[in-house]
């Protein structure tokens, strides 16, 4: 079992100095890498559907960068910046890893198939993350951790990490308010379904913009609007970056308190997200729910209002800790669930402007949301059926 425990920490000046400038140098790296990527691409891809019946100026095939070939190149970087030696070897390791994936996803796909935008160049102070593909538990005790190359840093150790965990990999992120270790943790045990497990303790839940949630048993959950609460004081942090001359201190200063603003706004989303996901399993052994395409409802006009939100962290939280728990989250088709008639199930076509769902079959009156929210909780049902049938 997996999963990943974030704290903040306290570098002395020096130390956080050798943080930006190991940050800095990967980001040159990654850039220089993935230039290489591109060169060759652009070398050696060759319109054929246009070739000339007589002849045909084929380019002269070179070796294509790869992972391996460029995490080989970093043997003879050392020799020739020596200031690269100051990065741990593994640190540097991963910068090929991230521009191999980048590159792929844009040309191949992921696992899925799902191709990913042309990757970019790197700006100044863009790159903000770094990891330690390998860790020692004991470079980790009471509130110090001892990373390579930089030091021995104060960390705030708000919870202990569990029992039975141990430490696969660390990694060191710079964030607007400071700087931030996230330690990723394995254990060998597998999570079990928990013993009082009840499958017939199912709840469905439909997420919407107005209610956050409305669940199958009428429970409802206003939609916070983090991001609309604190659009005043955003508008005004942005307006003073804008008023600030580029390259000043002064403007540096301004971005560093517009970040600020964003990460609050994104902590509290969170925070409200683990919190509601709390209180759906204390009380439930199943939660059902949509299986949306939110990447596509987020390019409507409704973006905004959808990326406030939050849907698709709150369902990856409630999934996990879930897991955790040993209870299950189970996602079902949405097709239809707010026209479908909960009580009968005959059809009824109604725009998204009306409220209310009035069955003409049966004559059953209720809120829109909750009809939709008790459809899933009966297709949760169904699939949770099916598939301890099967297994």
């Amino acid at each position: 079992m997996r999963t990943s425990y974030q704290y903040r920490l306290q570098p002395t000046k020096e130390q956080a100095e050798k943080i930006d400038k190991t940050l800095d140098m990967l980001r040159y790296q990654y850039n220089y890498q993935l230039a290489q990527r591109f060169h060759w691409y652009e070398q050696n891809r060759s319109p054929i559907d246009r070739c000339s019946i007589f002849v045909c100026h084929l380019p002269e095939l070179k070796d294509k960068p790869n992972y391996y070939s460029q995490k080989a190149s970093l043997t003879q970087l050392k020799k020739d910046r020596p200031w690269y030696t100051t990065i741990h070897s593994q640190v540097l390791q991963e910068v090929p890893k991230k521009v191999e994936i980048a590159f792929d996803r844009w040309l191949k796909g992921d696992v899925n198939g799902k191709k990913s935008g042309k990757p970019r160049f790197k700006g100044a102070g863009q790159y903000k993350t770094f990891t330690y593909p390998q860790f020692k538990q004991h470079h980790f005790t009471n509130n110090r951790i001892t990373l390579s190359k930089i030091g021995d840093i104060k960390v705030i150790v708000h919870r202990q990490i569990p029992d039975g965990f141990e430490i696969k990999t660390v990694s060191v992120t710079k964030k607007a308010d400071g700087y931030y270790i996230t330690l990723s943790l394995d254990a060998k045990r597998v999570p079990t379904v928990k013993p009082d497990f009840n499958a017939n303790n199912i709840v469905g839940i439909d997420v919407g913009l107005i209610d956050f949630i409305v669940a199958s048993d009428n429970t409802r959950i206003a939609a916070p609007k983090f991001l609309r609460k604190a659009e005043r004081k955003l508008k005004a942090a942005q307006r003073r970056v804008s008023r600030r001359k580029k390259g000043s201190n002064r403007r540096k200063k301004a971005i560093k308190k517009l970040g600020i603003q964003h990460k609050k706004v994104s902590d509290t989303r969170k925070d409200f997200h683990f919190k509601t996901a709390n209180d759906l399993l204390k009380k439930y052994d199943v939660v059902a729910v949509e299986k949306l395409n939110i990447k596509g409802l987020a390019k409507t006009r409704l973006a905004k209002s959808i990326n406030d939100a939050g849907w698709g962290q709150f369902i990856s939280i409630l999934t996990v800790k879930a897991e955790n728990a040993g209870l299950q989250v189970i996602a079902v088709n949405p097709n239809g669930t707010s026209q479908e008639c909960s009580s009968c199930g005959q059809k009824v076509k109604k725009p998204l402007s009306q409220r209310i769902h009035n069955c003409p079959n049966c004559k059953v009156s209720l809120c829109r949301d909750l009809n939709a929210a008790v459809n899933i909780k009966n297709r949760g049902a169904h699939g949770l059926q099916a598939r301890s049938m099967s297994s």
